[in-house]
C-alpha cells in the first residue's frame, strides 16, 4: 500500500472488520417504558394493578469499538506500508498513537483505549473511551465486548456491568438506569441483550419484581410489589402482566377518621392481567367469595359467604347476585329466622315488623334483604360518597357517615317531598338515643343504620300507595330506590356541601353553630323535653338578633329556608315544619351570601361595632381565636396541591379557570367569615347577654315582690 503527499492520504487498514468492531446491537433508549392496568376488585375496593411493560428499552445503542477508515497518518512506514512507530487518525475522531506492523496496529499503543492489538483486534482487557465520554472497561475478545466487563453511557446514565459473549450482555449481570442515584436497577439473568430466566427488577416508583423473564417482559413465576398501593401479586405472569395461577393481595391503609386497617386477597385464575376463570376472594371483613370471574367481576356460577356464616349460592352477572327470591326462584340459604345479610348491613326494622301480621314477618324482611342485597353495590358507593362530604381527601377513603351527611343524602333525594320532615325521620329511627342524640349533626351512622333508615322512610312515604301487601317492605324500598335514590343521590344541592373548598371552610363553624342552635333551642322549647326549632322560629332568632335588614329582609329570608322546598313560593305552609340543625346551618350560609355579598369587611365591622355594646375580654378572645382558625382554614385550602393544569404552564385556559375558582372560594370564605364572626356570633352573644341581664331583672323584681307580700301578711296579723 502506498502512501500520499505529505502521508495525508485516505487510506484503509487491512481488516475484514471495518466498520463493525464491536456492535453491541442495543436498543436506543434509557429507560424502560410500562403500562398501568386498571384492576377492578369486587364492591369493596377498587385499586389499581401492575406496571405492565410493553417493551425494553433498557440501554443507549453501544458505539462501535471505532471506525478503522484513516484519513491521515504521520510516522514510519515499510513498503509502502504503515509500520514502526506513527500516529493514524481515523473518522470519527478516533486517534491511535503506538506501534504498526505490516500495515496493522500491533504491538503497545494507546487509542483512547489502554489495552493490547493484534493485527488490528483489541484483545485481552482494557479500557475504550468514545468522544462522548461513554466508556467500556473489561474483557474482549476480537475487538467485541466479550467475558466481564462495564459499559458506562454518558448520554442518558446508563451503567451496565458484567458477562458480555459476541458484544451482547449475556449471562449474569447488572444494569443502573441511573447510575448516579442506583434507585431504578435490574439484576439476574441475560440472553443476548434482553433481560430472560431470574432476575430482580426495581423502579423508579419504588415497585419491585422477582421472577422470571422472558424478551424483557415479566414472564413464568414471579411476585410484584407495589409499595404506594399496598399491594402484592404472587404467581404467573406471560408478556408482562398476569396470566395463570396467582394471589394478589390489597392492604387497606387506615387513615384518620377511616374504618379499616385489613386486607383483601384473591387467589385463582388470572387471563391478561384481570381475574378471569375460577377464583376466591377474601374479604377484609371475613366475607368470601368462590366461583367463576369474568373481566375482573364475579360472573357465572358462585357461592357467597357472609362474614355471619350465611351462604348464598346461584349465579352472577356482572358483580351482581341474580337470583330473584321475589319472583319464586331459590333465595339466599340461611337459617330460620336469621338475616341474609352481613353483619355490616344486617337491618334493624322492628318497629316495621311489628305492623305487619307475625305470620307473614320472616317473609317480608327476607324479601327487603333481597332487594337490598341486589342494591348492595350502589348502596354502598352513595354511602362512600356522601360519608366523604366536608373531609380532606385520605389513602382508602373510607370514613363513617354523620347524621349531618344522611340529612344530606335525603334531601338530596328529595325525602322531604313527601309530606315528611327531616325530624319526623330521626324520631322514626331514634330507638334508645336521647332527644339530643337523635338531633345531634355528629352522631355516627354505620351503614347498617343508614339502611335501616332507609326503609323506614321508604315504608313511611309510599305504603299507601303501593297496590300489593304481599311484599310490602320490598315493594316499597324498590320504590324508594327506582324514584329518589338512583336518579338523585350524589346530585348535591344546598349550600354547605356544593364545593369541596368551601364545605372545608363551613365545617370550621359546625361546632359553634350547634351550640347556637341548641341553646336557642332550649330557650323556646321549654318546659318540653324534644328541643326542635321550626321555620317560624327560625324567623323569630334573626329578628331577636337584628340581622335583617335592607339586603336580607323578612322575604328573602323566607326564600332561602323554602329554597329546597316542593313548593318555594307557598312560604306559609312551611313556617310550622319543625327543622334540624342541617337545614338552620344551611339558612345561615345563604343568608350570609345575601347579608354580607356587597358588605366590605371595615363597614361591616364599623357598623356591628356601634350597633352592639362592647364585648366581654371572653368574647374578644373568642372572636380571636374564630379569626385565627378561619385563618388556618384558609391557608389549608390554599395548600392543596395543583390541578394538573396548574403543574403545566402550557395550559393557559385550564390555569386560569383555576385561579378564578380559587378566587370565587376566597371570595365565599371571607363572606362566612364576615357574617359568623362580625353579625351572627356577636349579635347572638349580645341577646344572650341581654337576656340574662332580663332573667337576673326579673329574679329580682320577683324576690321583691314576695318580700313585700310577706311583710304585708305580716302587718295584717
Amino acid at each position: 500500500m502506498k502512501q500520499g503527499k505529505g502521508n495525508k492520504t485516505k487510506t484503509t487498514l487491512k481488516n475484514k472488520t471495518e466498520k463493525t468492531c464491536g456492535n453491541s446491537d442495543l436498543p436506543h433508549t434509557a429507560e424502560e417504558t410500562h403500562r398501568r392496568k386498571v384492576v377492578s376488585c369486587p364492591p369493596v375496593l377498587t385499586v389499581n394493578s401492575a406496571d405492565v411493560d410493553l417493551q425494553d428499552n433498557d440501554l443507549y445503542e453501544l458505539p462501535t469499538f471505532f471506525n478503522l477508515t484513516v484519513q491521515r497518518y504521520e510516522g514510519e512506514t515499510c513498503e509502502g506500508q504503515f509500520h514502526g512507530e506513527g500516529v493514524a487518525c481515523f473518522e470519527g475522531g478516533h486517534v491511535y498513537k503506538g506501534m504498526f506492523s505490516k500495515g496493522f496496529m500491533d504491538g503497545p499503543g494507546v487509542l483512547k483505549y489502554e489495552g493490547e492489538f493484534v493485527c488490528n483486534m483489541l484483545v485481552g482487557r482494557g479500557t475504550f473511551t468514545w468522544p462522548d465520554a461513554s466508556s467500556y472497561e473489561g474483557e474482549v475478545l476480537n475487538a467485541i465486548r466479550h467475558g466481564t466487563g462495564t459499559y458506562r453511557c454518558a448520554n442518558n446514565g446508563v451503567l451496565y456491568t458484567g458477562q458480555w459473549d459476541q458484544g451482547k450482555r449475556h449471562g449474569k449481570g447488572v444494569v443502573y438506569f441511573k447510575q448516579d442515584k442506583k434507585t431504578s436497577w435490574y439484576k439476574g439473568d441475560w440472553v443476548k441483550n434482553n433481560r430472560e430466566g431470574w432476575g430482580t427488577r426495581c423502579y423508579p416508583s419504588g415497585n419491585t419484581y422477582f421472577g422470571e423473564w422472558k424478551n424483557n417482559l415479566r414472564h413464568g413465576e414471579g411476585s410484584m410489589r407495589w409499595l404506594k398501593l399496598g399491594q402484592q401479586y404472587i404467581g404467573m405472569w406471560q408478556n408482562g402482566v398476569q396470566h395463570g395461577k396467582g394471589t394478589h393481595v390489597w392492604i387497606l391503609r387506615r387513615a384518620d377518621g377511616s374504618q379499616y386497617s385489613q386486607r383483601n386477597q384473591y387467589t385463582g385464575d388470572f387471563v391478561q392481567g384481570q381475574r378471569h376463570g375460577q377464583g376466591t376472594f377474601y374479604y377484609a371483613g371475613d366475607a368470601i367469595y368462590e366461583g367463576e370471574w369474568r373481566n375482573n367481576k364475579k360472573h357465572g356460577r358462585g357461592k357467597f359467604t357472609f362474614e355471619d356464616g350465611h351462604v348464598f349460592e346461584g349465579e352472577f352477572v356482572h358483580d351482581e347476585m341474580t337470583t330473584n327470591y321475589l319472583n319464586g326462584n331459590k333465595a339466599p340459604t340461611s337459617r330460620p329466622g336469621s338475616s341474609i345479610l352481613g353483619p355490616d348491613m344486617a337491618l334493624n326494622i322492628e318497629c316495621l315488623l311489628e305492623k305487619i301480621p307475625e305470620r307473614n314477618r320472616d317473609t317480608e324482611r327476607k324479601e327487603v334483604e333481597c332487594v337490598v342485597l341486589r342494591k348492595a353495590r350502589e348502596l354502598r358507593s352513595f354511602y362512600s360518597f356522601y360519608s366523604r362530604l366536608g373531609h380532606a381527601p385520605s389513602p382508602d377513603n373510607n370514613f363513617l357517615m354523620s347524621r349531618l351527611q344522611l340529612w344530606r343524602l335525603l334531601k338530596d333525594c328529595n325525602v322531604h317531598h313527601h309530606s315528611i320532615t327531616l325530624t319526623q325521620i330521626d324520631n322514626f329511627i331514634r330507638g334508645d338515643e336521647t332527644s339530643a342524640e337523635i338531633h345531634s349533626p355528629f352522631t355516627p351512622m354505620l351503614l347498617r343504620r343508614t339502611l335501616s333508615c332507609l326503609v323506614v322512610v321508604a315504608y313511611h312515604i309510599y305504603h299507601k300507595d303501593v297496590v300489593s301487601q304481599n311484599h310490602l317492605l320490598a315493594d316499597c324500598f324498590s320504590k324508594l330506590m327506582t324514584d329518589n335514590i338512583i336518579p338523585n343521590a350524589s346530585n348535591v344541592k344546598g349550600f354547605m356541601f356544593r364545593h369541596p373548598d368551601c364545605a372545608e371552610v363551613a365545617v370550621s363553624y359546625l361546632e359553634k353553630c350547634w351550640e347556637v342552635y341548641q341553646d336557642y333551642c332550649r330557650v323556646i322549647a321549654a318546659p318540653r323535653e324534644d328541643w326542635t326549632m321550626t321555620c317560624r322560629h327560625l324567623l323569630w332568632m334573626f329578628k331577636d338578633l337584628h340581622l335583617l335588614d335592607s339586603n336580607l329582609s323578612t322575604a328573602r329570608l323566607l326564600q332561602i329556608i323554602t329554597a329546597e322546598s316542593q313548593d318555594p313560593s307557598n312560604t306559609s305552609s312551611c313556617l310550622d315544619l319543625e327543622i334540624t340543625f342541617l337545614e338552620f346551618f344551611e339558612v345561615l350560609l345563604g343568608s350570609a351570601e345575601v347579608k354580607c355579598q356587597q358588605v366590605s369587611p371595615s363597614s361591616a365591622e364599623a357598623k356591628a361595632r356601634s350597633d352592639l355594646p362592647e364585648k366581654s375580654d371572653k368574647a374578644e378572645t373568642s372572636n380571636a381565636q374564630d379569626m385565627e382558625s378561619q385563618q388556618q382554614v384558609r391557608a389549608k385550602v390554599r395548600e392543596r396541591p395543583q390541578s394538573a393544569g396548574q403543574r403545566d404552564g402550557g395550559k393557559v385556559v385550564q390555569t386560569r379557570g383555576v385561579r378564578a375558582q380559587d378566587h370565587e372560594v376566597e371570595i365565599w370564605n371571607q363572606t362566612i367569615h364576615q357574617f359568623f364572626n362580625h353579625s351572627f356570633f356577636p349579635a347572638f352573644e349580645h341577646y344572650q347577654l341581654v337576656s340574662g341581664n332580663m332573667k337576673e331583672e326579673k329574679l329580682r323584681q320577683d324576690s321583691q315582690r314576695h318580700i313585700a307580700e310577706a311583710q304585708a301578711r305580716q302587718r295584717a296579723r
